[in-house]
């Protein structure tokens, strides 16, 4: 029996989840399979043994920004009190006008890290308005959480190469690359992010869309040292994701490393009571 941590989860507050996962799949043109609230998404982890999650959300403007803070983090104070191994990354928008306020803020009320959507967000991760949010995180000796490619032209927002651009001006920011480093466009991105320091990558939206053969390659050749298992709920019900992964031909401690290992290391999840 596997330890299992989902890396990559969407919750939102009950009154607007219906609404949320509307937009995403209208973004998206694909149906999303679960609800979007959390104790959805508890349900499912107690049917499918997962013990713990990464839990975050977008901040579409600038003005969602501390509402959005607020909602995770009580999610996740909600989470620990059930017994579960939660960790949970702020949102932030390119447009708000204190990042170093509210990632100290963010600090206070329990998370550790933020996750950006270039493509929802509108701005290419390598902008200059996002380098002095870098700059705070990697000093702060935070975390950072990029979505990372598509395959269609009009959303260029997270291409490889500016993710090694922001790897190279700092150089101790650690980052999850989501998707294998690029959405629907791993081909392009597996072979520019390789080896990359201090960058590590999830399995989420992407089992679905290759081959179990070419998921093997992709873990292998990223290392599977470098990967974390996630779902991307409520995109993915966990039970399904789960029993993608499952299929690959991986050795027993790849699975063990990228089901749980991976995750406990980075983001201490041994320390978590």
């Amino acid at each position: 029996m596997f330890r299992i941590f989902d890396s990559h989860a969407h919750t939102y507050p009950d009154a607007i989840a219906e609404k949320a996962c509307y937009n995403l799949s209208h973004f998206y043109n694909f149906a999303v399979k679960s609800k979007g609230t959390y104790d959805d998404l508890e349900e499912q982890a107690n049917e499918c043994g997962v013990c713990g999650f990464l839990i975050f959300a977008v901040a579409t403007n600038a003005h969602q920004v501390e509402k959005v803070n607020n909602a995770i983090a009580e999610t996740v104070k909600k989470s620990l009190s059930h017994g579960y191994k939660t960790v949970g990354f702020a949102g932030m928008h390119q447009d708000y006008p204190d990042f170093l306020k509210e990632i100290e803020r963010v600090q206070q009320i329990g998370l550790s890290g933020v996750k950006l959507h270039p493509d929802i967000q509108e701005i290419d991760i390598d902008d200059k308005k996002l380098l002095p949010l870098y700059e705070i995180l990697e000093y702060k000796k935070l975390k950072l959480y990029l979505h990372m490619g598509d395959d269609r032209t009009i959303f260029r927002y997270s291409s490889p190469d500016k993710l090694k651009r922001i790897t190279k001006i700092f150089p101790d920011l650690k980052i999850t690359a989501a998707h294998f480093g690029g959405y629907k466009s791993f081909d392009e991105s597996v072979p520019v992010l390789k080896g990359t320091p201090n960058v590590n990558f999830d399995t989420s939206s992407s089992l679905w869309y290759m081959t179990e053969e070419k998921a093997v390659e992709i873990i292998r050749t990223l290392g599977s040292e470098n990967v974390m298992f996630g779902t991307d709920y409520p995109v993915m019900t966990l039970k399904e994701e789960i029993e993608r992964f499952m299929k690959l031909k991986l050795t027993e401690k790849e699975r063990e490393d990228i089901l749980w290992n991976n995750a406990a290391k980075y983001y201490g999840l041994e320390d978590i009571k």
